[in-house]
């Protein structure tokens, strides 16, 4: 089970990244489309997110997730990949795409796990 749900996370990962290049080529091509798209992946990577907070995330692996889960949500939030757009546009859109939605993906696991840690420090 446990080989299952590495894999499923990878597939899950490898899914955000596909669907980042196909949004922040929308983006730049400003396609009217990618608002309600975004929408629509990104509730699919919550989903996938809450599976993955569920079934996969080991004891021993807790500490090192939610360390990455805060990573990635801080450098979502920062938005350091502006400097791209001085590069070229693309570029930017699909780093940004990228990092949202493994960040979309990340964030709902790293909830569901942070919680249940909270719960069973407090049943010990």
């Amino acid at each position: 089970m446990e080989k299952i749900a590495r894999w499923a996370f990878i597939a899950f990962v490898i899914i955000a990244i596909v669907m980042g290049l196909v949004a922040g080529y929308m983006a730049y091509n400003h396609d009217s489309n990618l608002a309600n798209m975004n929408g629509w992946i990104t509730l699919v990577l919550l989903i996938l997110g809450i599976v993955v907070g569920l079934v996969s995330i080991t004891v021993s692996e807790v500490q090192p997730f939610l360390i990455a889960a805060i990573a990635l949500i801080v450098a979502g939030l920062s938005n350091v990949w502006a400097p791209l757009d001085t590069i070229h546009e693309l570029l930017y859109w699909w780093a940004f795409y990228i990092l949202h939605y493994i960040t979309a993906f990340v964030a709902p696991a790293a909830v569901i796990i942070a919680i249940r840690s909270v719960l069973k420090m407090a049943k010990d």
